[in-house]
C-alpha cells in the first residue's frame, strides 16, 4: 500500500463542499457549518484525526483495526477517531473523511449561544409576566 501524507489528507478534506482548514491553536483543523469534522493534530504521530460517533467509530475500528483507532481517553471515547495515514489508500482516507463531514455537514451552525440569548434579550416571558402585574405602571 502506497500509504497517504499530510498533503493528502489536507487536499481531501478540501475537496468537500463548505469545508475550510483552520489552525486556531496550532493545530490544522478542517471545518464544515463552524463544526470541526478532522484534524491533524496528530500528524507527527503518524495520524490523521476524525470526528465520528462512538458507532461509527466501533464499526470502522471493527472492519479495519489495522486502519482505525480510537483516540485515548474521552476524546476517543466522544467519537474522535485516529486515522494510520502510513496504512490507508486514496479510497479509504477519502471515504472516511466523507463520513465525518458528513456527520458535520448535516448540522447548521451551532446557533446554541444566540438562540440563548435571543429569547431572553426579546423577553417573551418576563413580557407575560410583567402583564399579570397591571400595578406597576412601568410595565404597562
Amino acid at each position: 500500500m502506497p500509504g497517504m501524507k499530510p498533503e493528502d489528507f489536507r487536499r481531501i478534506a478540501l475537496s468537500f463542499e463548505g469545508a475550510v482548514e483552520g489552525s486556531p491553536m496550532g493545530a490544522v483543523d478542517f471545518r464544515v457549518n463552524g463544526r470541526i469534522f478532522a484534524t491533524l493534530a496528530s500528524v507527527k504521530e503518524g495520524y490523521g484525526n476524525l470526528m465520528l460517533t462512538p458507532e461509527l467509530q466501533s464499526e470502522f475500528v471493527e472492519n479495519a483495526p489495522d486502519l482505525f483507532l480510537p483516540i485515548h481517553g474521552g476524546w476517543g471515547r466522544m467519537g474522535m477517531t485516529h486515522i494510520v495515514l502510513k496504512a490507508a489508500n486514496r479510497d479509504m482516507l477519502t471515504g472516511a473523511l466523507e463520513a465525518a463531514w458528513r456527520l458535520k455537514a448535516a448540522k447548521k451552525r451551532s446557533p446554541s449561544r444566540k438562540p440563548a440569548e435571543s429569547p431572553s434579550s426579546a423577553t417573551p416571558r418576563p413580557a407575560k409576566k410583567s402583564k399579570a402585574r397591571k400595578s406597576d405602571p412601568s410595565q404597562g
